[in-house]
């Protein structure tokens, strides 16, 4: 039961405009005007430039990469604030230190105390009125500067250069790899979309780049060069090799700037890997900052990652493996990994997206892998129709069967699943949020 005073909170916080849960609008400053999010900040002391950090934008990877960085400062010592988005199931996932969660009476105390500062701007509303994300940026980097965190490392929420987080100036910039996303915000085409997120890239703070396509990567040399910022590539200047892997984890070696590390990861998928060693160059960078991150701690922070709803195993004998991929490359890489990771005998993917999504790229990807194709919806507001989902399969020759309740997909995949089977739930994570909550209110696990 949450309690009254959290849920008020909570209320506050939802009460302005939120794109998480509206369709987002193009790239206006008007709707995006981060002198808003300064102007809030200021009033509060202007925390966010109280606490050194790490600046993570991409379309794909980005919260894994952002939470191996986050464990390895914690277990080198340093007191580490995350900030992600969205959240699987609390609103406290959102923000935490050395892994442990906002408390609701933290979030609680805090709403009360930017209320008047959050008002005070959009009354005056100057560069137009704060939005949801933009109080809950504000709300973290408050947090963060109060708790007296050593570092924090912060995922850009949407795009990069207009996002509310982009009021810091980290001591490192990373970009993970780019692919086509909300292109009625970033822009129709790769090049538009890398130009949104070389957004975070800072004068003089060096930027490291996952692998990226020759349109992406062009962009990041420009960009970078320009603000005089050292680029390093991971793939070239860092470079991995992929060593074992099971269902539990995966090892590989990374080759840095300053030496090479043999890392074991407990999250799936080769691109994993990709992420495991963008997160290394950027911990070198702070080590050539002159900050101590041992590789001991890169090697055992790697090592007790947690970052769910990302190829995580909710069930052995069947396989059920809940993904949140959300656009046709992820769906592409999520359909390698399981590939590689899951031997099985016959699949059935349970599958819903958020109606902003290249649907019919997703069910091309995805669907040949499937003798089975159950098609559900999340709870959340900007969840696309079953049905119009459903017609995409029927489009492309895959019959399905189709529910409105994930909490009814779930169950009604187990009831026709052998033990050497498996059930991929992925299309969103707020998808996937409902199938990680069925699984543990039906005693499903490992």
């Amino acid at each position: 039961m949450i309690d009254d005073r959290f849920q008020q909170a909570l209320d506050y916080i939802y009460s302005f405009i939120d794109y998480e849960t509206t369709p987002r609008r193009p790239r206006e400053p008007a709707r995006y005007d981060l002198r808003r999010v300064d102007e809030v900040l200021a009033r509060l002391g202007d925390p966010h430039r109280k606490v050194k950090s790490v600046h993570i934008a991409g379309s794909k990877g980005k919260g894994s990469t952002a939470a191996m960085i986050s464990s390895a400062l914690t277990t080198a010592g340093y007191k580490t604030g995350l900030y992600t988005s969205p959240h699987l199931l609390l609103f406290n996932e959102r923000i935490r230190i050395d892994n442990r969660l906002i408390s609701d009476d933290e979030v609680t105390d805090l709403v009360e105390r930017i209320k008047p500062e959050v008002e005070a701007v959009n009354r005056e509303a100057k560069y137009g009125r704060l939005t949801t994300f933009e109080v809950i940026t504000a709300l973290g980097f408050l947090y963060f500067a109060e708790q007296k965190c050593d570092f924090s490392v912060v995922e850009v929420g949407l795009g990069g250069r207009l996002d509310a987080t982009n009021v810091i100036v980290p001591e490192v910039s990373v970009i993970t790899s780019i692919s086509l996303e909300h292109t009625d915000v970033l822009g129709n085409t790769l090049a538009e979309i890398a130009t949104e997120k070389a957004g975070i890239i800072k004068p003089d703070v060096t930027v490291v780049s996952s692998p990226q396509s020759d349109e992406a990567a062009r962009v990041f040399e420009r960009v970078s060069a320009d603000a005089g910022a050292r680029l390093i590539r991971v793939g070239s200047d860092v470079i991995w090799q992929g060593l074992s892997f099971d269902d539990n984890c995966q090892s590989l070696r990374v080759k840095g700037l300053l030496r090479t590390y043999d890392l074991t990861i407990p999250l799936l998928g080769e691109y994993q890997l990709e992420n495991a060693s963008t997160a290394v160059a950027a911990l070198e960078v702070l080590n050539m900052k002159g900050y101590s991150v041992p590789a001991r701690s890169i090697i055992d922070g790697f090592a007790h990652v947690d970052w769910p709803g990302r190829m995580q195993v909710l069930h052995r004998r069947p396989f059920v493996v809940a993904d949140g991929a959300h656009n046709p490359y992820s769906a592409a890489k999520l359909r390698e990994a399981l590939k590689k990771h899951f031997p099985f005998d016959r699949g059935t993917l349970v599958i819903g997206t958020s109606s902003d999504k290249d649907i019919a790229g997703i069910v091309t990807e995805l669907a040949p892998m499937f003798t089975r194709v159950i098609v559900t919806h999340s709870i959340h507001p900007r969840a696309l129709a079953t049905k119009t989902l459903a017609d995409e399969f029927r489009r492309q020759g895959v019959n399905v069967e189709e529910t409105d309740d994930i909490s009814v997909a779930l169950p009604l995949a187990l009831s026709g699943a052998g033990e050497r089977d498996l059930i991929c739930v992925t299309g969103s994570l707020f998808v996937v949020a409902g199938a990680i909550d069925q699984a543990a209110k039906t005693g499903l696990s490992v």
